[in-house]
């Protein structure tokens, strides 16, 4: 296993940081190797707002549920899925003509080039020896953070990123079974049942360890008990309001 393979395979997320600062040389190389994933026609539809502010990342974190090491960890980066520069080069070239900047296909468009820009970024961030781990909770109360942030039209927040030096070495946690996500040719509907009971035993193991004992919950339970509660159903209309998904 190379070097690059034994970084990826060894991700673990971080809630605990030092209080050292990450340098500003470091931030730049973060975002820098984050613009290099790959993009949709090279629109490049997203941005990133680094946030250092001691009392915005205090508020941002009772706004993703008091999560504590969004206001500990040293930088906190909201991660936007952004037609507003597009809109920009459409108002700048094509002035007063229809275009379809509001489509479902664009904001699929800016979401996977924002997520593809932020796991390169985490990568990059762990092979300097900091520590990330990912905030959907920033959508909890979404339109405050979007307005908190200054967030236009065509902007919205879609996760969040907590980067800064490890202050925990926390289980690796495991995932499915190659075979569950590994299709060949065609998807093979039948091995779902067999892949997910194996999972449930390693999940169950990995818990009663990681908790001693007090916990085992298999994940398909778990999985189960999440889709049955609503989460976050204030997203369409959110999204619609901000300029997505009208077409």
């Amino acid at each position: 296993m190379n070097e690059t393979l034994s970084l990826l395979m060894n991700h673990r997320s971080i809630r605990q940081f030092a209080s050292d600062p990450i340098g500003e040389d470091k931030l730049h190389a973060i975002v820098a190797a984050g613009q290099m994933a790959s993009s949709s026609s090279n629109v490049q539809a997203y941005s990133v707002i680094a946030v250092t502010e001691p009392g915005l990342k205090r508020r941002l974190a009772e706004l993703a549920g008091n999560q504590a090491y969004v206001e500990q960890c040293p930088a906190f980066l909201v991660w936007c899925a952004d037609l507003h520069r597009l809109h920009y080069c459409a108002e700048l070239h094509a002035p007063g003509e229809a275009t379809f900047e509001d489509s479902a296909e664009n904001l699929l468009v800016a979401t996977i080039d924002a997520a593809l820009a932020a796991q390169n970024a985490a990568v990059a961030a762990e092979s300097l020896g900091l520590g990330i781990v990912y905030i959907g909770g920033i959508r909890n109360r979404i339109a405050e953070v979007s307005e908190l942030l200054g967030l236009p039209d065509r902007v919205y927040p879609a996760f969040g990123m907590c980067v800064g030096v490890p202050a925990q070495e926390p289980m690796l946690r495991p995932r499915l079974p190659l075979e569950a996500v590994l299709h060949r040719n065609r998807y093979d509907a039948g091995k779902t049942a067999g892949q997910v009971e194996r999972y449930d035993e390693t999940m169950s193991a990995y818990l009663r360890e990681r908790t001693g004992g007090r916990q085992d919950t298999p994940w398909s339970k778990q999985m189960a008990d999440r889709l049955a509660k609503p989460t976050r159903m204030h997203m369409k209309p959110f999204l619609e309001e901000k300029g997505f998904l009208r077409q």
